[in-house]
């Protein structure tokens, strides 16, 4: 075997085009949720606004966000973490 998955995202359990949530996590500074809304509609057709969610922390210093959008391939998954990743506010990505 030469090391490589030859599975396709298909039989992962992907089926494009599927609903997808993406979370980010950050500091709550009042802009985090933008931010992050921003970040993903850079990458996506349109964003449904009433599938986005948004939980604060206990103390409320950090904020989680959730979207849920329309994936269209796995590129565009890839694009939209690898987007979240290098943005100076994003802690984390799921």
């Amino acid at each position: 075997m030469s090391g490589q998955d030859p599975k396709t995202p298909e039989e992962h359990g992907f089926q494009f085009p599927c609903d997808f949530q993406i979370k980010a996590m950050g500091l709550d500074d009042g802009s985090f949720k933008d931010t992050v809304i921003e970040i993903i509609g850079d990458h996506c057709e349109r964003i449904d606004h009433d599938r986005i969610q948004c939980k604060g922390s206990a103390n409320g210093k950090y904020l989680s966000v959730t979207v849920t959008i329309e994936a269209q391939n796995r590129e565009q998954l890839d694009a939209i973490y690898d987007a979240l990743t290098a943005h100076e506010k994003v802690l984390m990505r799921l």
